[in-house]
């Protein structure tokens, strides 16, 4: 005999918590005829072809705005989720919604190449991780010399140049960066703030304003 589950817990697992979310999920359920008004529990069966009901017809989203206009152009109904976890989006992560915003307004205006001078070797690595297969990465470690020929390198091969001074970054290397030629002067951005987030909000206010 198989097991059965109650269905509002089981909505609740995939952050279904919001009257009126479950209410929604519920009715696409019936209509599916995998329940009925009133009924409490679910066979286990039946509880797969649920998810797959609920993932034709919704995408769960938080409350974020970015997060919601990426839902309402999926094509499918958005359905808000609570806690942020289950945003089929940024899955509540603040860095995560950044580095999706900031790929796809780098995609929106042409930028490919993209210069980060700065940063903990960590965050290297995590930025490298998130964004390297959508955009080329060239990730400048702050502590280590860098002569002023492989810094103009860098700033001609760039379309955006993003130098942390809130991070491990010393001066000497810092300073091939931010006394570019005129040249180069709009594709460079100083960050004075820490955290992944703030450094590709920076960016994209930047880009937002270079339109």
């Amino acid at each position: 005999m198989s097991a059965d589950r109650d269905i509002d817990g089981w909505l609740a697992e995939r952050g279904v918590t919001l009257m009126d979310a479950r209410a929604k999920a519920r009715g696409v359920l019936e209509e599916a005829g995998l329940t009925r008004p009133g009924k409490a529990r679910m066979s286990e069966p039946k509880l797969q072809r649920a998810a797959e009901v609920l993932a034709e017809r919704f995408f769960q989203v938080c409350s974020d705005p970015g997060c919601l206009q990426v839902a309402s152009a999926s094509g499918r109904e958005p359905l808000r989720v609570e806690p942020r976890s289950h945003c089929a989006r940024c899955g509540g992560s603040a860095n995560r919604r950044a580095e999706v915003a900031f790929l796809e307004m780098c995609h929106q205006r042409g930028v490919q190449r993209v210069v980060v001078v700065g940063g903990s070797p960590a965050v290297r690595e995590e930025l490298e991780a998130k964004l390297s297969g959508a955009i080329s990465l060239r990730m400048v470690d702050g502590t280590e010399r860098r002569t002023a020929d492989r810094a103009k390198s860098d700033l001609e091969w760039a379309d955006l140049v993003l130098v942390w001074g809130a991070t491990e970054l010393h001066h000497k290397v810092s300073t091939h960066y931010t006394h570019p030629a005129s040249s180069h002067h709009r594709k460079v951005v100083h960050v004075v703030r820490r955290g992944v987030a703030a450094l590709l909000d920076e960016a994209m206010i930047h880009l937002q304003r270079a339109r």
